[in-house]
């Protein structure tokens, strides 16, 4: 790729797995593509890093059955998956208490486990009257998105002990708190997943898989295939409708193209400074799609011990700041690696060495004082983050779909959207975010 001033057919803003897929899919036809980032790396939220010297994903770790898209390319770029290990009995450190269980949801007693029962046969009733691509149409749109996945669970009367462990799936989910989103994007999220099951178990589940090396390795094998197509360092500030098409004005140069299409989530689509601005609803779109919020803490560890006492590494904990954790140890013998899922409301802002102490002191209410004395520990703080804050994906808030859904994805002249918060299925994983950028592609290959 010249320097800028660029001319091209499509300017493709953001590399993370959705960009690159639109770029990808569109240089395939033969269209010429430029895809700007404003970070100096590729891959978004799909980020590696290591701990003791060993790969770990600082974003999304995991892959799983039905997400054929992100599959389909993991396979194309030549890269292999493996088993998340949960051989062994899971623990929850409950009111006080650690205690081993088995399956997804542990028992916490026979009226708990019947609580836990009548609320998922409700969601999953409740998820199946809402149509994927136009939730806005559901029977009851407006009264399922006037209240919060709390509001909803206190008036269908859940246990306190419900309560806390769907917080937990709400945190992991979508790094916000039950009170936070909208029942409806609730089910919607969870239909567009192929219901609670398949969003929340390890085998046959979202968990099922990882990649050995991190997951960024997508991001990087599909950004070397599109070459100096890709420029990093490049956050684009100016995006100018006009008869021809668009000028694109970003940190290295301005670019001319027929179309762009903005692969970013909706939150940091108001970093953009749009000339005609974008119609009112959009500017609220923006507002009212907020991301999540999550940090990921990982210890490493000589041996996975814990397999020798018979556990899985899986865990649940009531009292945090880490609330779930996943043994993402490379190899059988060791080193050993724990990961866990911290709700970063009061943990973001400790100084490090707090933030490993209370990490370990959780890890170590699970497994003993073993957790206590690990080779290495690191965290990150996807809230803290300088360009591009946020969690795993958008919490939405009660009254955003009715309001302001419709132009979640709606093209606006030669202006498309992409991104894991636009897709109808898996959205707000990397299946998600591929499939977006294929849809996105398709709409403007054929106006090209």
């Amino acid at each position: 790729m010249p320097n800028p001033p660029w001319n091209v057919d499509v300017v493709v803003v953001g590399a993370g797995l959705a960009g690159l897929a639109a770029a990808r899919e569109l240089t395939q036809q033969g269209h010429d593509v430029l895809v700007l980032e404003g970070r100096d790396r590729v891959g978004g939220r799909s980020f590696s890093g290591s701990v003791a010297g060993l790969p770990i994903d600082r974003g999304g770790s995991f892959v799983g059955p039905t997400q054929d898209a992100v599959l389909k390319l993991i396979s194309e770029l030549g890269l292999p998956t493996v088993p998340t290990y949960h051989d062994g009995k899971n623990v929850i450190h409950w009111r006080g208490t650690a205690r081993a269980y088995s399956g997804t949801i542990p028992r916490l007693s026979l009226v708990g486990l019947l609580d836990i029962g009548r609320l998922q046969w409700q969601f999953e009733r409740i998820s199946r009257t809402v149509p994927i691509a136009a939730p806005w149409h559901a029977k009851r749109a407006r009264q399922l998105d006037g209240v919060s996945l709390g509001q909803w669970l206190g008036m269908v009367r859940a246990t306190a002990s419900s309560r806390d462990l769907m917080a937990i799936m709400t945190r992991v989910t979508w790094g916000c708190e039950p009170d936070d989103v909208s029942m409806l994007h609730a089910a919607r999220y969870v239909r567009a997943a192929g219901g609670l099951n398949r969003l929340l178990d390890t085998e046959n589940g979202a968990q099922q898989d990882l990649i050995p090396g991190g997951t960024q390795q997508i991001a990087d094998r599909a950004a070397a295939e599109l070459g100096d197509r890709v420029v990093l360092d490049a956050r684009v500030r100016r995006i100018e409708r006009h008869g021809s098409g668009v000028t694109v004005t970003c940190d290295q140069g301005q670019a001319e193209a027929g179309f762009v299409i903005v692969a970013i989530p909706p939150a940091h689509r108001a970093g953009i400074e749009f000339n005609p601005p974008l119609p009112p609803e959009y500017t609220e779109l923006a507002r009212h799609w907020p991301q999540g919020r999550l940090t990921k803490a990982y210890a490493a560890y000589e041996t996975p011990f814990w397999r020798a006492q018979g556990f899985s590494g899986q865990a649940l904990l009531d009292n945090g700041p880490v609330f779930i954790t996943f043994d993402v140890s490379p190899h059988a013998d060791g080193p050993g690696v724990l990961l866990g899922f911290v709700d970063p409301r009061a943990f973001d802002s400790l100084p490090a060495d707090q933030r490993r102490r209370d990490a370990l002191r959780c890890f170590a209410s699970l497994y003993g004082e073993e957790a206590l004395n690990p080779l290495d520990y690191t965290d990150f703080r996807w809230g803290t983050e300088e360009f591009a804050p946020g969690g795993p994906t958008a919490a939405v808030p009660p009254g955003s779909w009715t309001k302001y859904g419709k132009v979640l994805r709606q093209a606006v002249g030669p202006i498309h959207w992409a991104g894991t918060e636009t897709a109808d299925e898996w959205t707000g994983y990397f299946d998600g975010a591929v499939r977006s950028g294929q849809r996105a592609a398709a709409e403007v290959s054929a106006l090209l």
